[in-house]
């Protein structure tokens, strides 16, 4: 399922073979929360380089539901995408809406955000949904909560986390893999001892859970490369949520091989883009360097990439492309252009942004892979 082609250091340089075909390590994944990546189709996600997205559990019970999704043949179909998909387990929505819900042994109780109707998702029901779904790989249903949490909470979390994984694993859909989440926020010895929990029951692949969720940088940085180093080797890991570049070159640096984050798509829609420094080859070049010698995270980000609020003043009769590393869109249509959208709220603008955007996390990846492919330490 996974091999690891090359070492540098700690990253990896590996292939994660799916069902639906091969994932070349490491990768970003898209977020097609209900189906869609936001503002683009499946082809625009296509050419911008994704090799596997992320669509949600929780939001696709709701809307069409599991009946709804079976009827129309699974995701892949119905979205007209024939590449990998990961299904979140709703997990994520016991903390994000956790206002509305209510946390037993047995599952959760939602109330939906849409009609207020009560919605109960438990392990096994969260398997279920993503079997229906059709999704190349699962993930268990964990609790997860607020990363500034005491120690006894996140305790009762990881340990809850556990026991739910292996109802998860007790019923795996065939021909799905099938993730376990390491909890215990960002107290190391809860993260080594939900781990140990997880590799006893044993897993496709493992993935860090609870971080990018209210704690510092610090401590994402040093719970990321904790836990890098006690993961088993020939299994894919996978970061959760995490989310800004230079936290992704970081995290490769210690052995991390997957990501996913909304910020791409979250903040092309307000109109701010992340635009390259300079050569995308040279900068990735040399925020990884950066990484490996220790750097801030301020040091690394500078090296990348600038970030650009695109209604700027200044960009109100400027002709320049967009970004000239960009996709070919952004390479067509100008700042002033791009504004101007914007500004008169052309919902074009939304569909450019985005793809400079998600352009720009993918042409990340792919630099580290060619990267990891030819350098060694």
């Amino acid at each position: 399922m996974f091999i690891v082609k090359n070492l540098v250091g700690r990253a990896r340089r590996g292939q994660l073979r799916l069902s639906t075909g091969l994932v070349e390590t490491p990768i970003f994944m898209p977020i097609a929360t209900q189906g869609s990546v936001k503002t683009l189709s499946s082809e625009d996600v296509l050419s911008c380089g994704a090799q596997i997205i992320l669509a949600n559990t929780y939001h696709l019970l709701l809307r069409p539901g599991e009946d709804g999704i079976k009827a129309v043949g699974g995701l892949h179909k119905f979205m007209r995408w024939e590449k990998p998909i990961l299904t979140d387990s709703g997990g994520y929505q016991v903390f994000s809406l956790s206002k509305i819900n209510e946390v037993s042994e047995d599952g959760v109780y939602f109330q939906s955000h849409i009609d207020g109707h009560r919605v109960h998702l438990t392990p096994e029901g969260s398997m279920a949904m993503q079997g229906a779904i059709g999704s190349d790989i699962a993930m268990q249903f964990d609790e997860v909560c607020e990363g500034k949490a005491s120690h006894e909470r996140q305790q009762s979390a990881m340990e809850r986390s556990a026991r739910w994984a292996k109802r998860c694993h007790d019923v795996q859909n065939d021909g799905q893999k099938l993730f376990g989440i390491v909890q215990g926020g960002t107290y190391e010895d809860l993260r080594e001892e939900s781990l140990q929990h997880l590799t006893k029951i044993g897993f496709d692949g493992y993935a860090v859970g609870g971080l990018s969720v209210g704690e510092s940088r610090e401590d994402t940085f040093r719970i990321t490369k904790f836990l890098a180093g006690l993961m088993p080797a020939d299994k894919p890991r996978y970061f959760m949520g995490g989310g800004m570049p230079e936290e992704i070159v970081y995290a490769v640096a210690q052995g991390v091989d997957m990501f996913d984050c909304v910020l791409p798509t979250r903040n092309a829609r307000h109109g701010t883009l992340f635009l390259w420094a300079g050569d995308p080859r040279a900068c990735v070049a040399e925020a990884f360097a950066r990484a490996v010698d220790g750097a801030s995270d301020v040091r690394i980000a500078e090296a990348l990439y600038r970030k650009t609020a695109i209604t700027r003043e200044d960009f109100a009769v400027d002709l320049a492309p967009i970004d000239v590393h960009g996709p070919t869109s952004s390479q067509q249509y100008s700042k002033a252009y791009l504004r101007h959208l914007f500004k008169t709220s052309e919902i074009l603008g939304l569909r450019l942004a985005t793809l400079q955007n998600v352009s720009f996390y993918l042409r990340l990846m792919q630099e580290l892979r060619s990267l990891l492919e030819q350098k060694t330490l």
